[in-house]
């Protein structure tokens, strides 16, 4: 009976939790192979080389924080306003999908085919937002604004150091959703 080899997701997931803890630098085949407590030689069954597993990392990151955002929206349902909070929970869950987000957003700062897919993704989140509040705000600019404000407060929270005298982050940050809300 053969070995049981490490399936391919694992090495894609792997790889995604070492990419959010200390970006792309932190990918490296050994690294992989150890924390999955495998030899590397799997890893080549798979893979061409480190590009082609950064790639289908960054594949898998745009698929599960689009596509699968998206259709757990659609079968959650709800008005546009539960829509949106879903979605900001489902692809900023700091457990999750945050760190890797956070990871991509700075490793696009330097390389360009990064950047391009991080806007493709950008973009297709930020259709959802004009989307949904289009559906509750009829003017084309505050449309554009509250969305811009919407996606800034859901990123920039994560830089921000400031505090809220006398109130907690989560606090601040769910009365700025319920202004960008509202109608």
């Amino acid at each position: 009976m053969g070995a049981i080899r490490t399936p391919r997701e694992a090495w894609v997931e792997q790889g995604l939790k070492a990419l959010a803890e200390g970006g792309p630098d932190a990918v490296r085949v050994e690294a992989l192979a150890k924390a999955l407590g495998v030899t590397k030689g799997g890893f080549y069954g798979y893979f061409a080389d480190r590009n082609a597993l950064l790639e289908e990392m960054l594949e898998a990151w745009e698929r599960e924080s689009i596509d699968d955002v998206l259709s757990r929206i659609q079968e959650e349902g709800g008005d546009p306003r539960a829509k949106i909070q879903l979605a900001g929970r489902l692809t900023l869950s700091p457990d999750r999908l945050l760190p890797i987000d956070l990871a991509i957003r700075d490793w696009a700062r330097y390389d360009v085919a990064v950047a391009v897919r991080l806007r493709r993704v950008d973009n297709r989140r930020m259709a959802l937002l004009r989307e949904m509040i289009g559906t509750f705000c009829s003017d084309p600019d505050e449309v554009e604004a509250r969305s811009l404000l919407a996606f800034c407060t859901a990123i920039g929270s994560h830089f921000l150091a400031a505090e809220h005298l006398g109130r907690n982050r989560e606090e601040v940050i769910a009365r700025a959703v319920d202004i960008l809300l509202a109608t």
